[in-house]
């Protein structure tokens, strides 16, 4: 199987002149053994983007899966996130991670939410610090407004590279799509099943009609419309499946059919 982040066709420019592969690997929830084991099923399947966080706990797992994939780290795009209660301690959090995962940098580096509900501009600061020193490649966010995202860009002249928000077809919202394009920055979805209702009967006709599961589904939409989009599972056929979204595309009249959904 292609190697997703291998593909030109399948990765997204960053505002800070990186690649991020449209597909990723989610491991939130996942802990120990499982989150070990299903990196390393991502890895095989041909996962090239992996994303992890502190506060799920299992960076050492994704590390430990990494190394013993024989993979090269360059070949792998690695996200992890710091929690926003850890403010003040943004250095000491990265390099903790960077232990964990057993790497020296990490491709990409986010504000797990916004800090007390704020921009958390003094936060950004030490992240622009972290990247110039190296440690890492890309910064960005994670449920943040575009309000707040102009706040740090505003006091700082750095915008995000990412903001990564729940996201799927159900969720669909284009000012927040087209919001964060006009800014330079990534919209990376989460929980595109948690997020949606598989059952939905548009999304099982357009899932027989391509002779896919509703989830692949939902994947080929993120690609399609250019969102990255990080689907988790600690099922090994799961994860084949979720990244087995190559072998067609969706009809411009399925994917508004599909965007609408987030209207009902």
């Amino acid at each position: 199987m292609t190697s997703i982040g291998l593909r030109s066709d399948l990765v997204v420019p960053l505002g800070d002149g990186g690649r991020i592969p449209l597909l990723g690997f989610g491991t939130w929830q996942l802990r120990g053994r499982e989150a070990y084991e299903a990196t390393r099923w991502a890895l095989e399947a041909g996962y090239r983007h992996i994303d992890t966080a502190t506060g799920y706990g299992n960076e050492a797992e994704v590390g430990a899966a990494l190394r013993d994939s024989g993979v090269p780290r360059e070949e792998v795009f690695i996200t992890t996130k710091m929690p926003p209660d850890h403010v003040g301690r943004e250095r000491r959090t990265l390099e903790e991670s960077l232990a964990k995962l057993g790497t020296d940098d990490v491709d990409l580096w986010l504000v797990h939410w916004p800090p007390g509900g704020t921009a958390g501009v003094d936060s950004w600061r030490a992240f622009i610090e972290m990247r110039e020193r190296g440690l890492a490649r890309a910064i960005g966010v994670s449920n943040y407004s575009l309000a707040q995202i102009d706040e740090l860009t505003q006091a700082t002249g750095a915008t995000p590279a990412v903001n990564q928000i729940k996201w799927s077809p159900f969720q669909f919202d284009r000012a927040m799509l087209d919001g964060c394009r006009s800014r330079g920055v990534v919209v990376e979805g989460y929980s595109p099943f948690r997020a949606a209702r598989l059952d939905h009967p548009v999304l099982r006709r357009i899932a027989e009609e391509h002779g896919k599961t509703p989830a692949q589904i939902i994947v080929r939409w993120h690609i399609q419309h250019r969102v990255v989009v990080i689907p988790k599972s600690a099922r090994r056929d799961r994860i084949v499946a979720n990244i087995d979204v190559l072998d067609f595309a969706l009809a411009p009249d399925e994917m508004a059919a599909l965007d609408d959904l987030g209207h009902g």
